[in-house]
């Protein structure tokens, strides 16, 4: 017997038992799905946040201060006083004192709104511009003011427009701030992206949160080429300080985005190995449902080695219906992972579908079908043909 004759009984034994091919198949898909998706929410992951560390640009460093185990505390001043100093390295500073609040206006309230207390230069450093009104100012920081500068996300949940925003009063965890400015849009004003903020003065945040200390500080580097210079001169600085490396980090972007292309890529690794679990499960779900159907085909077989058919031929058909099941369901799995990436996760982080983990997962599920439809192929093809004949 042909090939194409293998093929096509293949094919017919499959039709002739739709619904248990499909529960047989079944795991692949979900296999494969699993797979692209698993993988598709690390890579989107991996994606936005490394955009949003580009933003800052590949002269920009991240201070972090660590002071549970001293006693000394670094003042604002104090930071501002020494990149003054050093000037030829650094070009702008910004603060950061976080905060989750709620914004209310009117009988207008938003839970859960980002509020970062900084100063003028984070509008430099951050590359966060405003469209309407003004930015905070070093008189704000100077004077504790109570101004607000908000995000296109507040804006919207708050108010009818821009014009309306501007000058209004809102409050912050109750207490009121005057609205000066509202920022460019970046995210579409999504939910809980960097549309969803409110910038205050940093002097005001500290009062506000209780937080004497500073934790976070962004350094703008006057060029590129003086990224290296410029972390020895900070870390100089804060080691004679703190008189100790342990209380503080610099982290420049590069060093930041190895360290994510380190994780993201230990997290596809594990989330894709889960998946390629389910996979080898649903091998054995068909290997299983194919010694069934030798069982249920016992003297189909036996007529067929009776008129001539060999152990070869006989293998050949059977592999070729578990390698189809499985192809045929690698390829619902590859389809319902592409829809899972561009319909839920998309949701959550930007979608990314990988040509390569698609192919790998399509590719592995074709082997599976091929392995585990070995063993009941050459089942069949060992059969008694008298014995089978016989059977009923």
């Amino acid at each position: 017997m042909g090939f194409l004759l293998a093929l096509k009984m293949a094919i017919s034994s499959i039709f002739n038992n739709k619904g248990r091919t499909f529960l047989t198949m079944l795991g692949v898909i979900i296999g494969v799905a699993a797979v692209i998706a698993a993988t598709g929410f690390a890579e989107g992951s991996t994606a936005s946040i490394t955009s949003s560390i580009e933003e800052l640009g590949s002269n920009t460093l991240t201070v972090t201060l660590f002071t549970r185990n001293s006693n000394r505390d670094l003042s604002y001043n104090q930071f501002i006083d020494f990149t003054d100093e050093n000037n030829q390295y650094i070009k702008a500073i910004a603060p950061t004192v976080t905060g989750n609040s709620t914004i209310k206006y009117g009988t207008s309230v938003k839970t859960g709104t980002s509020v970062i207390g900084t100063n003028a230069d984070y509008e430099t450093v951050n590359d966060s511009h405003v469209q309407d009104g003004r930015y905070i100012l070093e008189l704000d920081l100077e004077f504790r003011q109570k101004v607000a500068v908000i995000g296109t996300a507040v804006v919207n949940e708050l108010f009818d427009s821009n014009n309306e925003a501007l000058g209004s009063f809102i409050k912050i965890d109750g207490t009121p701030f005057k609205v000066v400015g509202i920022l460019d849009e970046k995210e579409s004003a999504q939910e809980g992206s960097s549309d969803d903020v409110v910038i205050i003065p940093v002097t005001t945040a500290q009062r506000m949160f209780y937080s004497k200390q500073i934790g976070n500080f962004t350094v703008l580097v006057t060029d590129s080429s003086l990224v290296d210079e410029a972390v020895t001169v900070i870390e100089t600085f804060l080691t004679d300080f703190y008189g100790s490396e342990d209380n503080f980090r610099v982290f420049n972007q590069s060093m930041i985005l190895d360290t994510l292309s380190s994780v993201t890529d230990t997290l596809a690794l594990i989330l894709g190995g889960i998946a390629v679990i389910s996979l080898l499960v649903g091998g054995i779900g068909i290997m299983n449902i194919m010694l069934v159907s030798v069982t249920e085909r016992t003297r189909e077989i036996g007529i067929r080695k009776a008129i001539g058919a060999n152990r070869t031929s006989i293998m050949t058909q059977f592999i070729i219906e578990a390698v189809m099941v499985t192809g045929i369901g690698g390829l619902l799995g590859v389809l319902s992972g592409i829809l899972a990436i561009m319909f839920v996760i998309s949701n959550y982080v930007p979608p990314v579908i990988s040509i390569t983990w698609v192919s790998i997962s399509f590719v592995f599920s074709i082997f599976i079908g091929l392995v585990f439809g070995i063993f009941p192929a050459l089942k069949a093809a060992n059969l008694n043909p008298i014995e089978a004949l016989r059977s009923e």
